[in-house]
């Protein structure tokens, strides 16, 4: 149990540590047309969008449908630490494709009114790990992922889930 909670921990503070970097798609628009800006913009938006939505749905949504929350289930508490992980790795993705979107016009109208949403998941995944309110964490995270989908595909940036790998959870 000891060895598991200093394993959480680790990857905790990774994602902490990694996780505030907005610019991660590693190439600089500042010296790109407009045009090029936009479609980097759009495509940094759908990658960062689709990391958050995997991450949302295969260790939050996911599980919560599959009862893994609820008390006396098997895992539970490991499924838990994975839903708080997967929680603040979505939050920090979604909020980065929130930036990218700004590179787009009609991207950014689309997906301003989504930002009080994203802003509200901010402290869900502390809750999950700690087994509080999981199924209703779940549903938000479930109506902010698909809002900023549906954004997405209707500025022309269409959102398909795309799962991480649990390293890439933990940074």
């Amino acid at each position: 149990m000891a060895v598991a909670v200093l394993l959480c921990g680790a990857l905790l503070a990774g994602v902490t540590a990694c996780g505030s970097s907005d610019n991660d798609a590693g190439a600089d628009p500042s010296s790109t047309s407009t045009a090029e800006q936009q479609k980097f913009a759009k495509t940094r938006f759908v990658a960062n969008a689709g990391l958050a939505a995997g991450a949302a749905y295969q260790w939050i949504i996911k599980p919560a449908r599959d009862g893994k929350f609820k008390a006396g289930a098997d895992g539970r508490k490991f499924t838990m630490v994975k839903a708080g992980l997967a929680g603040a790795f979505a939050y920090n993705r979604l909020k980065a494709a929130a930036k990218n979107a700004e590179g787009d016009p009609l991207l950014a109208k689309a997906v301003a009114p989504l930002t009080a949403g994203i802003e509200s998941l901010k402290d869900l995944p502390a809750k999950l790990r700690k087994g509080e309110g999981a199924d209703d964490a779940a549903g938000i995270f479930d109506n902010v992922i698909n809002s900023v989908k549906d954004a997405g595909k209707e500025a022309g940036a269409p959102v398909v889930d795309k799962v991480p790998s649990m390293s890439q959870l933990g940074g």
